[in-house]
């Protein structure tokens, strides 16, 4: 063997023990973990992560909230799908699928979300938070108010609606904006002072008096804006509207020169506050969506589709490396070495990357798998008829994976940019299931370039280099 056989043989063994590390099962320590650091804190835990039809969750469809001749925004849209796209990942949800859908719809899944109604309130609120000038009198909590941050359309009626100034939950909309049977009945339109997209930081703690409260920072420019009115409009009252309804409505006791300040929210939950906290951090929608179409998808048919996809896969790669091995004897067990690490290979990236596992994306994995296979036979089929023409088994070994290469990356080219063509259609068209399918055949067809060209070539170079007068007097070892 030459000095680079035993440099690819180290980096196959090594990559075949840090391939099993992160396979097994078991609590992998902390310092390994923190290793991905293109991972947020708190979701670097290394595992399979299922899709919404094998774990069971919500799809939600979300449409533009405009009149059908209107045209629409189509970067508004884009802006409105990377909020909810946030929105929902600050909620701890695991790999969701944010994906717009035509021209006036977003699309959203949800795999293993607990509570529907919560989550469907947080990534449809629009969340427009606003500061604005009460003047001398306080406007109590819950009254719906015109701005002139985007006032609601006329025709309302003259008395305005006034909520109780009690515990929000999610049936008020204290928190979640007014229903869309509630009309907004002030007929005064107040300065909007501030808006929600002057907010730089947004957090959650509780006060003294253990409720919740939204502490948040000004970016430097609007905290020039509050420091200004805040001095000049001492023993006033500002009050903190969220879509069009107050939260509250306090004193300004004194100039606030640095942007910083709190928005005390009574008895709210934690989720509530939560919810509140996190459509603030990333800001409101350009857009209004209404809610089209919910549909919760149970756990059980995920469960019963992995058993049997599962029980499927066992039993083709089971019959594909049963054949090899008769087949192709001796290069037909080192391919089957090589495929069991080239499974192996590609559970370890799904946990690691993440990747999302579906139904679509288990059929991509198989069919890789299948794809593999496919490589080494163009290899031994070379490797036969090169010794069946009288060559020696070392050149014979050599020509095989030589002249199979072209063969070989010609056709994982060209399923390469078929797998990039299906990807762009999933992800513009909404079919998850597509761009499933496409993201674990395209990773399957990377690691088949190590796996049945280097890690088979390299072992079958091994066992040359030990057995290699042995096998010359064996040949029918080789498949010939």
């Amino acid at each position: 063997m030459e000095r680079r056989d035993y440099v690819l043989l180290v980096v196959v063994l090594l990559v075949a023990a840090l391939t099993v590390f992160v396979d097994l099962n078991i609590e992998h320590p902390e310092w390994f973990e923190n290793l991905q650091f293109w991972r947020p804190e708190g979701f670097r835990d290394i595992v399979v992560h299922q899709g919404l039809d094998l774990q069971g969750g919500l799809q939600v469809l979300l449409a533009a909230d405009i009149a059908d001749e209107e045209e629409v925004d189509a970067a508004a849209m884009e802006t409105a799908r990377q909020i909810i796209e946030n929105r929902v990942n600050g909620l701890g949800l695991t790999e969701p699928v944010v994906q717009q859908q035509g021209e006036r719809r977003i699309i959203v899944e949800l795999p293993g979300v607990e509570d529907p109604e919560q989550a469907v309130q947080t990534i449809q609120g629009t969340a427009l938070l606003e500061f604005i000038d009460a003047g001398s009198a306080p406007l109590p909590a819950g009254t719906l108010v015109y701005t002139t941050e985007g006032p609601p359309p006329a025709g309302q009626v003259e008395q305005p609606v006034i909520v109780p100034d009690a515990p929000p939950t999610p049936e008020d909309p204290l928190l979640f904006g007014p229903s869309e049977t509630e009309d907004l009945t002030n007929t005064q339109v107040y300065e909007t002072i501030l808006t929600g997209a002057a907010l730089e930081e947004v957090g959650l703690n509780r006060s003294e008096t253990n409720e919740y409260e939204i502490p948040f920072q000004l970016y430097p420019d609007a905290a020039q804006v509050f420091a200004s009115y805040t001095a000049a409009h001492v023993g006033q009252y500002l009050c903190i509207v969220l879509d069009k309804r107050v939260i509250s409505c306090p004193t300004i006791q004194q100039a606030i020169p640095d942007g910083a300040g709190r928005i005390t929210l009574g008895g709210a939950s934690y989720d509530d506050a939560r919810n509140l906290a996190i459509q603030l951090h990333y800001g409101a929608l350009p857009i209004p969506l209404r809610l089209e179409t919910v549909n919760t998808v149970g756990p059980t048919l995920g469960e019963i589709s992995v058993e049997r996809s599962i029980r499927a896969g066992m039993i083709g790669l089971s019959v594909v490396l049963f054949f090899m091995l008769i087949y192709y004897r001796l290069p037909g067990a080192l391919a089957d070495v090589a495929l069991v690490l080239y499974a192996l290979l590609n559970l370890a990236l799904y946990k690691l990357a993440p990747v999302t596992l579906t139904l679509p994306g288990i059929a991509g994995f198989l069919l890789s798998a299948g794809m593999a296979v496919d490589a080494n036979i163009l290899v031994f089929e070379r490797m036969k008829e090169e010794l069946r023409a009288g060559r020696s088994l070392r050149a014979s070994i050599e020509s095989g994976f030589g002249r199979a290469w072209t063969s070989i990356r010609d056709s994982q080219v060209s399923t390469l940019i078929v797998c990039g063509v299906l990807y762009f259609f999933g992800s513009n068209f909404g079919a998850s299931m597509v761009k499933g399918f496409a993201l674990t055949l395209a990773i399957g067809t990377v690691i088949n370039i190590f796996t049945a060209v280097f890690a088979t070539r390299t072992l079958i170079r091994l066992v040359f280099y030990l057995a290699g007068d042995w096998l010359r007097a064996r040949r029918w070892l080789l498949g010939v």
